[in-house]
């Protein structure tokens, strides 16, 4: 029987680029796919949402070490893990900085605006109540989606497809509880559910295919990046992690669904790793 890793490799070929294309075109449509079912249901439960968001940090955080981390130091620094952890470190602070800028999602996903860091129990202040939460959402969800069309754009230019499958399937995957609590958190900024659902499928395209393009292309041209694209990729995708997801998944009162949520993704996570890999 032919595996799936012979098959993907039959069907887009070995140019590690190309398949970071269709790698990113992969997770942008699982993307759309979550986003769309808000069409169908129509109103879940914060109960839903926090199990769902905890799967998705789950499979991230079961991913940002097995297919990232781990390969990056112990088959692409020859198991030095400096490269890989300089790597995991600048993905977290080119994060908070960018947080610094734009609000994140914790606005949209909360109601609530971000506390200035500098003045406690203080707001940022926001100019204009009906626009400003749509152009946060945008921004939000573009600087959201970076580290995952990344890390699979380095996950195919390192060459080890057998790796990075798995973290294809899992970012995907996660993709899908993401792409409906986003989804909501539009339609209670005052987006339409069928204007978001096609919105939705055009910033997943704009943000992670050509991010899996660029990470491709950035590992194949220049190899001795690779340990620190990967890291970065898993810094980046563990400070979304610890800095949203969990916080706003525990602010609701099913704190225990979402850690339930969560060990399921690890787990779903851990077996695509060893079933594939």
């Amino acid at each position: 029987m032919v595996s799936l890793v012979e098959l993907f490799v039959r069907i887009v070929g070995d140019d590690p680029v190309i398949q970071g294309l269709v790698g990113g075109i992969v997770i942008a449509m699982l993307n759309l796919f979550g986003a769309s079912l808000v069409l169908v249901w129509r109103n879940p439960s914060d109960r839903a949402l926090d199990g769902a968001l905890g799967f998705a940090a789950g499979v991230m955080l079961a991913a940002a070490f097995t297919s990232l981390i781990i390969p990056g130091i112990e088959q692409y620094s020859g198991g030095d893990p400096i490269p890989t952890l300089v790597g995991v470190a600048l993905g977290a602070i080119f994060l908070d900085r960018a947080d610094v800028l734009v609000p994140h999602a914790h606005y949209l996903l909360t109601g609530r605006k971000r506390a200035d860091q500098a003045n406690p129990g203080t707001s940022l202040p926001l100019d204009n109540e009906r626009v400003v939460p749509v152009v946060l959402f945008i921004l939000a969800i573009t600087l959201h989606n970076m580290p995952e069309g990344l890390a699979v754009g380095v996950g195919f230019g390192s060459g080890d497809v057998e790796s990075a499958i798995p973290l294809m399937l899992a970012i995907g995957i996660q993709n899908i509880p993401e792409g409906l609590a986003v989804s909501v958190a539009a339609i209670n900024a005052g987006l339409d559910r069928r204007f978001y659902a096609v919105f939705a499928g055009v910033r997943s395209g704009v943000v992670e295919i050509p991010l899996a393009v660029v990470g491709a292309l950035a590992v194949s041209a220049a190899e001795p990046l690779l340990p620190y694209a990967m890291g970065f990729a898993a810094g980046a995708m563990l400070f979304v992690i610890s800095d949203e997801i969990i916080p706003e998944t525990h602010t609701r009162g099913y704190e225990r669904i979402a850690t339930l949520g969560l060990m399921a993704g690890v787990i779903v996570m851990l077996y695509l790793d060893v079933s594939l890999g």
